[in-house]
């Protein structure tokens, strides 16, 4: 009977090693041949004669060529993941951002996505900026102005300053930038540095966009990995 036992015990331990839900794994958002999985949303596209797309890819990479003013947007919605993206600016410094949880298209001046922005222009990488959604982080006064501008709309205080300075490569060298977000926070590492986190974000889950804001950015890698549970 003890053998029997023990061959069962060892049995369930057998079966519960089997049967786990193994990791979810990361997957490229980005096959290095065309925008498959994306989507482009620019205002001057909707009227232009000839439409220029500002998202093309060239020699592997995902390049944002600045102008005209946009977003490329994944078709999913992504929730409790983390995002990690090597880029950079090739020439000059330059602007873009990585912006999470979009939603309404052209919710802000016509051109942004109702999002959290996480901010890539060269100096200021890791800044949040807030359009049409909310977070809060610590030291919030000191990081974003008095309390009564505080906002995500058109003539809010919507900037939060990052936690560090001198996180980034110079121009022309890769950068890796790592978001983070899960439930109703999100952290921001920069090379390796935590240099912004927050909390209490007025959304959790959307689609996630990159931007052509004036500068031209080169994009090698935006590999998404599921975090405690499912992402879409």
């Amino acid at each position: 009977m003890k053998n029997l036992l023990s061959l069962f015990s060892l049995s369930l331990a057998l079966w519960a090693c089997t049967s786990a839900t193994p990791p979810p794994e990361p997957r490229s958002l980005f096959n290095g041949k065309d925008l498959q999985g994306w989507h482009v949303d620019v205002p001057d596209m909707d009227t232009a004669a000839i439409p220029e797309n500002p998202f093309v890819v060239r020699n592997g990479l995902l390049v944002s060529l600045g102008r005209p003013g946009g977003h490329l947007i994944t078709d999913s919605v992504y929730h409790n993941y983390r995002l990690e993206v090597e880029y950079r600016f090739a020439a000059e410094p330059g602007n873009c951002g990585v912006l999470v949880h979009a939603s309404k298209p052209r919710a802000l001046y016509g051109m942004f996505p109702q999002s959290l922005e996480v901010q890539m222009e060269h100096g200021n990488a890791g800044d949040f900026w807030c359009i049409v959604e909310d977070i809060t982080v610590p030291d919030m006064e000191q990081r974003r102005g008095p309390k009564e501008e505080w906002g995500g709309a058109e003539g809010k205080a919507r900037h939060i300053a990052n936690l560090t300075d001198g996180s980034e490569k110079p121009v022309g060298e890769w950068n890796a930038m790592t978001i983070e977000c899960f439930g109703n926070a999100i952290k921001v590492w920069v090379n390796g540095d935590l240099v912004n986190y927050g909390y209490d974000c007025t959304a959790d889950k959307g689609q996630i966009a990159l931007q052509a804001e004036g500068s031209e950015v080169e994009f090698r890698k935006l590999l998404l990995t599921p975090v405690g549970g499912l992402t879409e």
